[in-house]
């Protein structure tokens, strides 16, 4: 095993269409974690799948025990791949991600999934912060139009400047095109 893991976060149905909570070019990002994280598996990383579920049948999505709160089958895991359940938007955060990750001997970090806006740019931060080495693939993460005080901000352009932010001081930002043929060079 390597010394990397693939964290593909909150990649679960609500996010979807036909969710409760869909987020714009999910189904896409989900096809480009996909190939991340085959690539991954194909180099021998550890692969850990985090989910958000929410605490309470009150949340407006990723209810306890729902079909919506179920990781989508476009990045499903496979055989003895790592869950870990969050109840926070960070996904370190009480949760054993970080053990998990220490136990293993990880150093590296490649983060995929959603929301960019919230817990992928949570768990980044937090990786970083931790002292891994850490990547975002950017075109492999998803998110929604927000709006604040009266100003409708396209989700376009949240991705964007949440990878940018990321970028400039937290990770490298790249896209799964590039990041899988590295994989191959290495």
């Amino acid at each position: 095993m390597t010394k990397r893991a693939t964290i593909a976060v909150d990649i679960q149905n609500d996010y979807f269409p036909g969710g409760k909570f869909p987020l714009e070019g999910m189904e896409q990002a989900a096809e480009r974690a996909r190939a991340v994280l085959n690539a991954a598996r194909d180099r021998g990383d550890l692969i850990v799948h985090v989910r958000h579920e929410f605490p309470d049948a009150s949340a407006p999505f990723f209810h306890p025990g729902s079909e919506g709160a179920n990781i989508n089958p476009a990045a499903a895991p496979q055989g003895n791949e790592i869950i870990v359940t969050k109840n926070q938007v960070n996904a370190f955060k009480d949760t054993d991600l970080k053990r998990i990750l220490d136990d293993n001997g990880i150093e590296q970090v490649v983060i995929v999934g959603a929301m960019s806006h919230m817990c992928i740019d949570a768990a980044t931060r937090a990786a970083s912060d931790l002292g891994y080495q850490t990547t975002v693939i950017s075109d492999a993460c998803a998110t929604r139009d927000l709006e604040f005080q009266g100003t409708t901000v396209p989700a376009a352009q949240v991705h964007a400047a949440m990878m940018s932010g990321l970028a400039f001081g937290y990770a490298t930002v790249t896209d799964a095109k590039d990041w899988i043929a590295g994989q191959s060079a290495g």
